[in-house]
């Protein structure tokens, strides 16, 4: 079982790493090529890009997701404050790290992590219920909306149970082995569903104000679109 896991933490975790760098490095390159085709293409190129600025910076607050729905944004907030602190500050991570590269930052208190991850793990369930719970979300949500944040939130389930030997029902070397696969999944997953907006999410805000920077011809290809050709749309 060690050499199970020496390959997962190794070799496996390398390659999940790279294909998900790589990978994000892809999605975005597309995303600004198409961009920069739609604004090519637009009959008006005048964007505003001081008003795009500002609405990235401020949906990067945690406060901005509070909105109309804040129950659900103060879920959401509380999930990805869990998801992105808790793995990076937590001491054994760190030391890991330094071992393969030779790069570390403080530690947060195991303490600290602890309660933030289990947080995280609260708040990924709760995003599946008040997801379901809501007939707008509902409508809107498919597979990947509920399966998600619950596959996010494995690795700090089984990390939970690495960390804390007297919750852990199983064996701790299963468990660990568990921890670096489900870890590993997760990485690979980045960059192939929606997950892939932690590096996409900076050029959303622009993308969606030239989604209204119609082409000078899109009307009559809306028209032809809907058999109404000639006709005031």
């Amino acid at each position: 079982m060690h050499g199970w896991l020496q390959w997962l933490q190794g070799p496996v975790f390398w390659a999940a790493l790279c294909f998900a760098v790589l990978g994000l490095a892809r999605r975005l390159g597309l995303a600004v090529a198409q961009i920069r085709g739609a604004l090519a293409r637009a009959g008006d190129r005048r964007v505003g890009y001081r008003a795009v600025w500002r609405g990235t910076v401020r949906w990067l607050s945690p406060a901005a997701p509070l909105g109309a729905r804040p129950l659900f944004g103060a879920t959401s907030a509380l999930f990805h404050l869990g998801v992105i602190v808790a793995p990076l500050f937590l001491a054994g991570h760190i030391a890991l790290i330094r071992d393969a590269v030779g790069l570390a930052w403080p530690a947060l208190p195991n303490a600290a992590a602890t309660a933030l991850a289990l947080a995280a793990v609260v708040a990924a369930v709760a995003l599946v219920i008040e997801r379901l719970a809501s007939r707008a979300t509902r409508s809107l949500s498919g597979f990947q909306e509920y399966a998600l944040p619950l596959v996010v939130a494995l690795p700090l389930v089984t990390g939970l149970l690495v960390m804390h030997p007297a919750w852990n029902p199983a064996p701790y070397e299963p468990m660990l082995l568990l921890h670096a696969a489900t870890a590993d999944l997760l990485l690979v997953l980045v960059p192939v569903t929606k997950l892939s907006h932690v590096a996409l999410f900076p050029v959303t805000q622009l993308a969606t104000e030239l989604a209204w920077h119609f082409a000078p011809d899109a009307g009559a290809k809306v028209g032809l679109a809907l058999g109404r050709e000639g006709e005031p749309i």
